[in-house]
């Protein structure tokens, strides 16, 4: 098992801050702050309330970034126009973050707005997807395969019930149809299977020490020969915990 008590604290004082203000779904920037304390790997990012904001992050970051609504009440931001991909500049910066405000004044015009991130965008990849969420059942439960519109279209996943050691994990990767893939497929390098592992028993970890998460999707995941990182988070928590 992992050793990462000291996290799972800050974890519990993340998750009960939204809870405090009656908040069942994380924003995707207390998402990515949750990766980071259990140890999945994310993007950089900022928060930016302006413009001039968004522009100086960008700078910060390095091009190209990837805008994206910040809200409790979007939880598919790409449906509403509330995200850009592969902006290169300065003037792309401010052209794109007025544009993603014009879309959700448009679409949910009273959606509570906190910000929009500017994230680190980082090169295309074959792509995976982590899942999780709390069977009334059977308790904690753990979902892989291959990321994006694969897992909807294909069915192409496989499931276990937490916890999750490392053999577990190396199985689930196994089992699904596209693992060829993750192997090298036509002369493509062999993609880094031990970080999948590690990220899928992190993510177990997560589920069995911290109640109050109902739901969890990282999709897509980026894998790359050595390491992968987790672009999209999104974490639902459970309205039993807010009672």
């Amino acid at each position: 098992m992992l050793e990462m008590k000291i996290q799972f604290e800050k974890a519990k004082e993340l998750i009960n801050n939204a809870l405090s203000m009656e908040r069942y779904s994380l924003l995707e920037s207390e998402a990515m702050a949750l990766m980071a304390i259990i140890g999945v790997p994310t993007p950089s990012f900022h928060l930016a309330n302006s413009v001039e904001e968004a522009q100086k992050m960008a700078e910060a970051l390095g091009y190209p970034v990837v805008l994206k609504i910040v809200s409790p009440d979007i939880i598919h931001k790409s449906d509403v126009g509330g995200v850009k991909l592969n902006i290169l500049n300065l003037g792309q910066v401010s052209e794109k973050f007025k544009e993603i405000q014009k879309n959700v004044y448009e679409k949910v015009p009273k959606a509570r707005i906190f910000g929009i991130m500017v994230q680190k965008m980082f090169p295309s990849a074959t792509e995976v997807a982590i899942g999780a969420l709390r069977d009334k059942q059977f308790g904690p439960a753990l979902m892989f395969g291959l990321g994006g519109i694969f897992i909807e279209i294909l069915k192409d996943a496989s499931f276990r019930i937490a916890p999750v050691d490392k053999d577990d994990a190396l199985e689930m990767i196994e089992e699904i149809k596209g693992y060829p893939l993750l192997l090298g497929y036509r002369g493509s390098p062999k993609l880094d299977i031990n970080a999948i592992v590690d990220a899928i028993v992190r993510i177990s970890e997560l589920m069995m020490n911290i109640d109050e998460i109902d739901q969890l999707d990282l999709n897509p995941i980026l894998v790359y020969p050595s390491g992968l990182i987790a672009v999209d988070v999104r974490i639902i928590l459970s309205r039993k915990a807010g009672e």
